[in-house]
């Protein structure tokens, strides 16, 4: 297939994308019109009417292949672009006993997670991709983790379902937290970091709350991803995998990571003109939207009762473990 053959097959769902974010947008003019004030940000909103739609249509194949690009790559892309805005010294400035709490609590949450699983009966391997998929960076660190373990497809697909669906509630819950613990822009973008399952849902559940919640909290996603290497390298060595079993480094740190770290470096060089930035953060924003009403046509919730409850609870309890030791962890540290 040529790559144009390849962008033509990709309009449908781009489109359809495109027209639920522009719904969006509408509806965030028309509440605060009605309220005087936006209650849904167009980046919730674009998420709702998303799964609305997916619920009341299911998009012929046509469309799938756009919608797919959409809610993984063009977000992934608002990722990388988001790096033009965070400086090194960002990083620097909150120190290694941030960053060592942080992997005390992936590592704490998989051991949890992975006894909750068990004592939901759950198999040992799934347990293990629950539980790392739950802890560290959801569908990439199953997808790392599967074949190290030798897990077999049907739970590879009932861990993965979970991560589609709650995937989706955290970003629209979390927000919901800041009155009720009383973050900080800079507690809420740790707490964001460390409980989202992936690196561009931390970009969407931090955009509409400050820049610095969005900085900090794709630093803080950052660090946990690179805990996938180590536990991988772990997992390989307690199941007796040889190296040729273990994924590649370069399957363990996805590209728009190293795109986003590139950039930052840039930025702090100073090599990103000033005047820049602002258009840079802009494009990250609308395409965060696009990325976010393609995820949500993407999110069937009938995938719910394919993962079975045991699964889902597992998800859900290991979750709230996630939780309880990111807020303990910022109190630990008296962070303000």
């Amino acid at each position: 297939m040529t790559i144009q053959q390849k962008v033509v097959q990709l309009i449908p769902g781009a489109l359809l994308s495109i027209s639920v974010t522009a719904g969006a947008y509408v509806a965030e003019r028309v509440e605060k019109l009605i309220f005087g004030k936006v209650w849904l940000e167009s980046l919730v909103l674009a998420i709702l009417l998303g799964c609305f739609v997916r619920t009341l249509w299911s998009p012929s194949r046509k469309f799938v292949p756009g919608i797919q690009f959409g809610a993984k790559t063009i977000l992934e892309v608002a990722v990388v672009l988001l790096g033009a805005s965070v400086s090194a010294n960002a990083i620097m400035s909150k120190g290694l006993l941030l960053f060592s709490g942080i992997a005390g609590v992936v590592f704490i949450t998989i051991i949890a997670s992975y006894t909750i699983g068990r004592i939901f009966r759950l198999s040992h391997r799934l347990a293990i991709l629950v539980a790392c998929g739950n802890s560290i960076c959801g569908n990439s660190a199953i997808a790392a983790t599967a074949p190290v373990i030798g897990a077999c497809g049907e739970d590879i697909a009932s861990s993965i379902a979970f991560t589609a669906v709650l995937g989706v509630l955290i970003v629209l819950i979390l927000p919901l937290l800041i009155p009720l613990f009383g973050f900080s822009p800079l507690q809420y973008g740790i707490f964001a970091g460390l409980t989202v399952y992936a690196v561009p849902q931390v970009l969407a559940a931090t955009e509409g709350v400050a820049l610095t919640s969005v900085h900090i909290g794709t630093i803080v996603k950052l660090v946990r991803v690179l805990m996938l290497g180590p536990v991988v390298l772990i997992l390989s060595l307690i199941n007796g995998k040889s190296n040729q079993q273990r994924p590649p480094l370069s399957q363990l740190i996805p590209w728009f990571i190293n795109g986003f770290l590139l950039l930052m470096i840039l930025r702090s060089c100073g090599w990103i003109p000033s005047f820049a930035i602002i258009p840079v953060q802009s494009l990250a924003n609308v395409l965060t939207i696009i990325s976010m009403a393609a995820l949500g046509l993407g999110v069937d919730l009938r995938s719910i009762a394919k993962a079975g409850f045991r699964v889902l609870t597992t998800a859900a309890l290991s979750l709230l473990v996630l939780g309880f030791l990111s807020f303990w962890l910022i109190r630990l540290l008296n962070i303000a």
